[in-house]
């Protein structure tokens, strides 16, 4: 009769304890699952990694270069500012010619709604005036234009303009078809830093004297 309150003293830890165990296990899968939903939410709204598959920012971006891209601004601003760089989907020219329209790509922003873009003389110009383009290494190759940028649509080239296939070639660009704008450059490490948006300034033609 003296051992009965014994064995139910003993057994009460080992249940608390499992209690416990469980309590602590459930826990730790609804933090774990609340963060992963919190980093699904970001990277669905907020920011999303992406990798650069081709040459055509050479050299502002390079190849395997791994960036994050900010998609909360072209929701939130009217408009994006000159030598932004922008993430987009393939824009209609493009899907009727066989791109997938789930494709992104990824160009600056040259021009905007009203705008007159020319490409000549090897350098590009805006309303009337030539632009000086610090990432570009070399002379355009083409001339393009004048066309005027419609409403709600952008112009965008890449930085390596002879070998880009961008808005010179397929037309401007539906501003709904932007996913967002790159802003940091996590990989390689030794290039981790963020993307900077220098606009295109124009020209300062000085004298040559004799």
């Amino acid at each position: 009769m003296g051992a009965a309150p014994e064995s139910s003293t003993a057994t009460e830890p080992t249940t608390s304890g499992r209690q416990a165990w469980h309590q602590s296990w459930r826990q730790g899968w609804g933090s774990l699952l609340l963060w992963l939903a919190l980093a699904l939410l970001l990277r669905w709204a907020v920011l999303e990694p992406r990798w650069i598959p081709s040459g055509s920012m050479l050299p502002t971006l390079q190849l395997q270069d791994r960036i994050l891209v900010e998609k909360l601004r072209p929701h939130l601003q009217r408009s994006l500012p000159y030598g932004s760089i922008v993430v987009f989907h393939a824009p209609p020219a493009l899907v009727q010619a066989g791109y997938d329209p789930d494709a992104a790509l990824i160009k600056r922003v040259i021009g905007q709604p009203g705008d007159e873009i020319a490409v000549r003389d090897g350098q590009l110009w805006r309303n009337g005036q030539p632009l000086a383009e610090p990432w570009r290494s070399e002379a355009i190759a083409y001339s393009f234009g004048p066309v005027t940028v419609p409403a709600d649509s952008l112009l965008v080239l890449g930085d390596n303009r002879n070998a880009s296939l961008d808005s010179h070639l397929w037309g401007p660009l539906p501003r709904q078809a932007v996913i967002g704008t790159a802003v940091l450059r996590y990989w390689p490490l030794n290039r981790l830093g963020p993307i900077r948006f220098p606009a295109p300034q124009p020209r300062v033609e000085t004298e040559q004297l004799g």
